[in-house]
């Protein structure tokens, strides 16, 4: 039975707790996520025993990466791939798609099949639908981008009668001008910030000489996800793990709750040896750095 004297001691705890640590609360539970494309080769010869290594690294979510095409996750369906996440205690809150305006007989697109992608997504429990990439076919002027905009909008109703929540992942070519403008303030401009949210790539943006607190001060909330990733201190700006280049995570973590962080996620596009080496050193820094 709860009395109003452990309520009260109890109140007195969680308010502590805010004080010394907010950026704990920010998010809604603390998982350390993977994208899985950082370890795809594995994946594809042996997704399951990849995901128990990924497991035992220290990882409990992860963000799939390949659905589009074969309308399967990992080959397999939504129930099989399910069963393995859960017996590795792993979740996967998101998973990367194509906009698939460049392949109309490409399928599980944004714009080709989208429902039952949508529908598959919902079976497997996940939260957050990501527009990955558009290919330099999609890209075109900002006109174009603003058309991509609409697209966004209608697949994220279509997300939302789901209970999903559509985002759009940036690499670095949405922030070469046209006309003055950046194609990202394009999309930025043109979709519902309740419908389309943002994933974002903190190296990319940084790759492009942006400043990823100042985006989150000027549309806050809009960032429920991010992909860690950092950048080597050389000419060549490589990706390299996290906390071993020139990104301040710590600075950017103390702007989690503006930003509206729900999940975030270790990527590293290309590793110097192993990716599992490279995921244990991320996460060792995550651990004891930012959570």
């Amino acid at each position: 039975m709860t009395t109003r004297r452990s309520f009260l001691k109890t109140s007195a705890v969680l308010s502590a707790g805010l004080l010394v640590a907010p950026r704990l609360f920010a998010y809604d539970k603390k998982y350390i996520g993977l994208q899985l494309y950082t370890v795809r080769d594995a994946m594809g010869k042996d997704p399951a025993g990849t995901l128990a290594k990924v497991a035992a690294i220290g990882y409990n979510s992860v963000e799939g990466a390949t659905y589009t095409g074969s309308e399967k996750f990992y080959g397999m369906d939504g129930a099989a791939f399910s069963k393995v996440l859960k017996d590795n205690g792993l979740i996967m809150p998101s998973s990367h798609y194509r906009l698939g305006e460049d392949g109309a007989e490409m399928k599980g697109t944004i714009l080709n099949d989208w429902s039952k992608a949508v529908d598959d997504a919902s079976a497997l429990g996940v939260k957050y639908m990501i527009c990955a990439w558009l290919s330099p076919a999609e890209r075109g002027t900002l006109d174009h981008y603003k058309k991509i905009g609409g697209d966004l909008n209608k697949a994220g109703e279509v997300c939302k009668k789901a209970g999903i929540q559509l985002c759009y992942h940036n690499h670095d070519f949405e922030f070469i001008q046209e006309d003055g403008k950046y194609p990202y303030e394009t999309l930025l401009a043109n979709t519902d910030k309740d419908l389309v949210k943002m994933e974002m790539d903190m190296y990319w943006v940084t790759k492009a000489k942006q400043d990823p607190i100042a985006l989150i001060n000027e549309h806050p909330g809009r960032f429920p996800l991010w992909h860690l990733k950092d950048m080597d201190n050389t000419p060549k700006q490589m990706f390299t793990e996290v906390g071993n280049g020139v990104i301040d995570f710590k600075k950017i973590f103390k702007n989690a709750g503006k930003a509206g962080l729900k999940y975030f996620f270790v990527e590293q596009d290309i590793c110097p040896g192993s990716p599992f080496d490279s995921i244990t050193k991320s996460i060792g820094y995550i651990k004891g750095n930012l959570v």
